[in-house]
């Protein structure tokens, strides 16, 4: 009689993050963004005023993107409070996903940062106001100093976490996005040419947008449950089939909960006489130390003879299950195994 196995394997730490298998660490990485908040937040007061004053697009763009910078660490903050709560009731994986939503936060505030200052830089490049290169000059490069303080915390925090890189990501933009200012103060400084000021602000919005860009796409793929960036769900497929006593994998499904924690799920059917524990045990070893991927759930069920004689090797016709009548993507199939 055909037996059944339906085994889930969950090898994470306690509090489920991939490179933080202790509280301390999590309090670390809050402790090393709150530095960077108090950094980040005092130098923007200033710079506002001060790019008032100097009637300066490119200063006041670096205080609008510092402003985003601390609404990202504020962000980020909060989904990691979120995120270390337990699983319950509906939420099955808890609120880890708060962290990706952080993170899709941040690149959608970039991008439309990013329209905003392109606007005000083609009207200021057509009619540029008066500006003091001299105190543009003085702020951008304190802005470097903070920026590169405020850059130093976030790299001690886990830069694995989406949810963290969109933070750093900001900030590294804004020390980019100084260092133009500064340049561009220096040469109305020596030159009195204006336009430089807009120019320097549409290198900023260049970056932003790819900052912003990146993030959002990101966050996207793990939203729509797309395979982590370098995993190949066929080619994973074909390896799981190509393993002693497996005749089919279908309902494949590889996604991300969170940043850094991959999973998989798949429906296994193997040779009548094969040993159900015996292959996914094979499986969940294979999958860890190839892919990565500790996060797994293998259902594995003995195959029916029809179904082993119904295509050659190979087969991953999305249109033929053979098993399941409404299974997932594509079957993968080999021929009778003759191990």
């Amino acid at each position: 009689m055909a037996t059944h196995d339906h085994e889930h394997d969950d090898h994470h730490g306690a509090d489920g993050h991939a490179g933080h298998s202790h509280g301390v660490a999590a309090d670390a990485d809050r402790r090393w963004l709150a530095i960077a908040l108090i950094l980040i937040a005092g130098f923007m007061a200033v710079e506002v005023v001060t790019g008032v004053l100097a009637g300066s697009l490119a200063l006041l763009s670096d205080a609008a993107h510092m402003l985003t910078d601390a609404a990202s660490i504020v962000l980020a903050l909060v989904a990691m409070r979120l995120a270390a709560r337990p699983a319950r009731g509906g939420f099955t994986y808890g609120l880890k996903r708060a962290e990706i939503l952080s993170a899709q936060a941040n690149g959608i505030t970039l991008l439309l940062l990013a329209a905003w200052l392109a606007y005000e830089a083609v009207r200021r490049l057509i009619s540029p106001p008066e500006v003091h290169g001299g105190l543009v000059l003085i702020t951008a490069l304190a802005g470097i100093v903070v920026n590169i303080a405020a850059a130093w915390c976030l790299s001690k925090a886990n830069r694995s976490s989406l949810n963290v890189k969109g933070a750093f990501q900001h900030i590294l933009n804004d020390l980019y996005a100084f260092i133009g200012t500064a340049v561009a103060g220096l040469i109305v400084l020596l030159t009195g040419y204006a336009r430089i000021d807009a120019i320097a602000t549409l290198v900023i919005v260049v970056l932003m947008l790819k900052a912003g860009y990146g993030l959002v796409r990101a966050s996207g793929r793990i939203f729509l449950e797309a395979a982590p960036a370098g995993m190949n769900p066929n080619e994973i497929g074909d390896k799981l089939v190509a393993q002693p006593a497996v005749t089919e994998v279908h309902d494949l499904h590889i996604w991300t909960i969170t940043s850094g924690q991959p999973a998989l799920s798949a429906h296994v059917l193997v040779e009548p006489s094969g040993d159900c524990h015996a292959v996914r045990r094979g499986l969940e070893s294979l999958l860890a130390a190839d892919y990565g991927l500790t996060h797994t759930t293998l259902q594995v069920d003995h195959a029916a003879a029809d179904v082993l004689t119904l295509t050659g090797p190979g087969d991953t016709s999305p249109g033929d299950t053979g098993h399941c009548d409404d299974a997932h993507g594509p079957v993968h199939r080999e021929g009778p195994h003759t191990h």
